[in-house]
């Protein structure tokens, strides 16, 4: 794949499986919540869900479990989470190395996600890497989540730099469709979830590991 053709004005990062090792802890949860109210959930639906904002998710949820059982799933399942956040959740290969990189260079960072605030924000402080961002977009901060493109636009126009002028790191096929239409450059870093055809279609770029996409930037 060719280099990205421009330098950008900032670099945009999602959290979850492209920054943090959380698809998995999260995954985990879900299956012991799970099995602790002996709910049987095939792994496909867990795997569906990942970049998902909860209103998304809820209703996939709903079509085979009652409400009170979706209540105490998410309630389990959040309450393991918890302790996997203050744990620290591990970064994925080349995090630091790039964020340290783009410091140095003092290109603008930003992190959007469809994350609630409060715990995207507890996420990136036990990781500690917090400190290299600007700007945080959140789940909360929107009115309509990945992959509509507001969240990518709202931290545009925090950093005060041009859409277009943007790359874009991403794992799901979500948050890749939310920088497209936000008129951004995303390189998409799948996680557990690899691109299917559709997502290919898309023609933009995939990486097998976020030093590779990192690379395809100018200086």
């Amino acid at each position: 794949m060719s280099r990205i053709p421009f330098v950008p004005e900032a670099v945009l990062f999602d959290m979850d499986g492209l920054m943090l090792d959380s698809e998995r802890a999260i995954i985990d949860c879900w299956r012991a919540a799970a099995r602790e109210l002996a709910l049987e959930v095939d792994d496909a639906l867990w795997f569906r869900m990942i970049g998902m904002h909860d209103r998304d998710y809820v209703p996939l949820l709903l079509r085979s479990m009652s409400e009170a059982q979706v209540h105490a799933l998410r309630e389990g399942c959040y309450a393991r989470y918890r302790q996997r956040i203050e744990d620290g959740m591990p970064l994925q290969p080349h995090v630091r190395d790039v964020l340290d990189d783009l410091q140095s260079r003092g290109m603008p960072r930003a992190v959007v996600t469809s994350t609630h605030r409060e715990r995207a924000l507890r996420k990136l402080e036990t990781s500690r890497i917090a400190h290299y961002f600007e700007v945080v977009v959140t789940g909360s901060d929107v009115v309509e989540p990945k992959p509509a493109p507001e969240g990518y636009l709202k931290a545009a126009a925090a950093l005060g730099v041009d859409p277009a002028r943007c790359v874009v790191f991403e794992d799901s096929a979500f948050g890749v469709r939310a920088a497209l239409a936000a008129g951004m450059t995303p390189v998409q870093v799948p996680d557990l979830v690899p691109p299917d055809e559709a997502t290919r279609a898309l023609g933009h770029r995939i990486a097998a590991s976020l030093g590779e996409a990192y690379a395809w930037i100018g200086r």
